[in-house]
């Protein structure tokens, strides 16, 4: 174990500082501070080595969560590393973006504030980057066989990755003009600067993965033809069926997806140039969703000059505390505060867009709602309780709903499920021979880590496809799908 006395001796829970908000809403750098390591280390040195170590069943990647805290305790930085590597191949991106089911399920957590275990991993690879201690891992000799991966996401370079090191030459296509997918153009750079991406797309370049940008599979190659050129394909193109908001006045001009937002506002506080960018500068916000991507619509409307940001939920207001039906080391659903929150905007609750009005021009002016109860119907309007806001932009960030349909997925023909996701065998092979699916379009809309596991567990099958191997990934519980490890 790491500190014997550990959480006895150091009972709080210490993250670093994140800058102040009347500095960091004037940039798009990371909102957080450095971290001293020795404070760092102390809170890696509260991990007790537990009989059972819950933070393992809270983690899909199975990450070897006490053993690299206990090596950061003592300082140990190559060897937690490697512990580090060993299940995750992106800690610096899990380690900023990941909700950490891990720590819900940290054992201390029963009683106290949990380990800040996402915090010991992100400090671990960024030491490790700093030290040089993340080399190309060129493979030994090469298969012949090849392999397409279409989507650069998290799914689809895990999947690249372990690949490439197995010795099979891994193309990586991506209709964007750069390698990350939504990591690239999703995610804000306040909260994850692109530096980051580029660093492990070159060491993937390094070890031999082909990077193929600005090709959208599909349309300018089409899946069959993929599939003649390569001995196998991956697709990881995630879940990029945006939900929409099926109401009176949802035509009016103002009203923008948030992954039609998001991108073109990243590519800008890159340098990049866009012509027609719609922008929050100036006017009433309203983002309808309060997840994830609505708390980075906030915090880019914010640094876009916004004269108010309002965020809508349907559902009510979590509590401060988990909920009976959610006990430990279940993820439970409780009121979080991001970064964004921090920096301004309101957050309304338990309410419901009836209509969205508009003023002469056809531009969006305001949003209708009214407040709902949750019963065993739905969600049920309360009476007297109508009131219009004023909107000038409205942003939905309400989710997705599957892979798009059209494209390659038709093309090749895949077979999927009620919920438009693709069909896939517990070697992640597709209905077609040959066609894996890894991710967001197989799984439905989840986690990064989920994302990473996936594509980790997508390449385990491929490889035992192309060599002829009936070894199938472990499954685990309580889905039932595999991980490699």
């Amino acid at each position: 174990m790491a500190d014997p006395h550990g959480f006895l001796t150091t009972r709080e829970r210490e993250l670093p500082a994140r800058r102040p908000v009347d500095v960091r809403i004037r940039d798009w750098k990371e909102v957080y501070e450095e971290q001293q390591a020795g404070q760092l280390q102390r809170q890696a040195g509260r991990c007790m080595d537990c009989g059972i170590p819950f933070c393992h069943s809270g983690c899909p990647l199975g990450n070897l969560i006490p053993e690299w805290n206990d090596l950061a305790w003592r300082g140990h930085w190559h060897d937690a590393i490697e512990r580090l590597h060993a299940t995750n191949n992106f800690p610096e991106f899990t380690g900023r973006l990941c909700p950490a089911p891990c720590e819900t399920a940290c054992v201390l957590g029963i009683n106290q504030p949990a380990v800040t275990i996402k915090q010991v991993e992100v400090t671990t690879i960024e030491e490790a980057f700093g030290r040089g201690d993340v080399p190309p891992q060129i493979p030994d000799r090469l298969t012949g066989k090849t392999v397409a991966v279409v989507g650069s996401g998290p799914a689809g370079l895990a999947a690249a990755q372990q690949l490439t090191r197995a010795g099979h030459t891994v193309a990586v296509y991506e209709r964007a003009d750069k390698p990350g997918g939504l990591l690239r153009y999703g995610i804000p750079e306040f909260k994850m600067e692109k530096r980051i991406v580029d660093r492990r797309i070159q060491q993937m370049k390094a070890e031999g993965t082909r990077f193929r940008s600005g090709v959208d599979i599909g349309t300018e190659i089409t899946g069959q033809q993929l599939r003649d050129r390569y001995d196998a394909v991956v697709l990881a193109v995630g879940a990029t069926v945006p939900r929409d908001l099926p109401v009176p006045g949802r035509e009016l001009d103002g009203i923008v997806q948030a992954m039609d937002f998001l991108p073109p506002a990243n590519r800008v506080a890159l340098g990049e140039e866009v012509k027609d960018q719609v922008t929050a500068e100036g006017k009433d916000v309203i983002i309808i969703g309060g997840g994830d991507t609505g708390a980075d619509c906030i915090g880019t409307s914010i640094r876009q000059g916004a004269k108010s940001v309002t965020s809508l939920e349907i559902m009510p207001q979590p509590g401060e505390e988990r909920p009976g039906n959610q006990p430990w080391p279940t993820y439970p659903t409780l009121f979080r505060v991001a970064s964004a929150h921090e920096e301004g905007g309101d957050r309304i609750y338990a309410v419901s867009t009836t209509e969205i009005l508009g003023d002469e021009d056809g531009k969006v002016s305001g949003l209708r709602l009214t407040e709902v109860e949750r019963t065993d119907a739905g969600f049920e309007p309360v009476e007297g309780t109508e009131r219009v806001l004023p909107a000038q932009l409205v942003l939905l960030a309400m989710g997705f709903l599957g892979p798009e349909p059209d494209g390659v997925v038709a093309q090749l023909g895949l077979e999927t499920d009620e919920r438009s996701n693709i069909v896939r065998g517990r070697d992640y092979q597709t209905s077609v021979p040959g066609v894996f699916v890894a991710g967001d379009a197989g799984r439905g809309q989840s986690l990064i880590v989920w994302a990473i596991a996936e594509g980790r567990a997508a390449a385990h099958g491929v490889d035992a496809h192309l060599m002829g191997s009936s070894q199938l990934p472990r499954p685990i519980n309580p889905t039932d799908r595999p991980l490699v490890v």
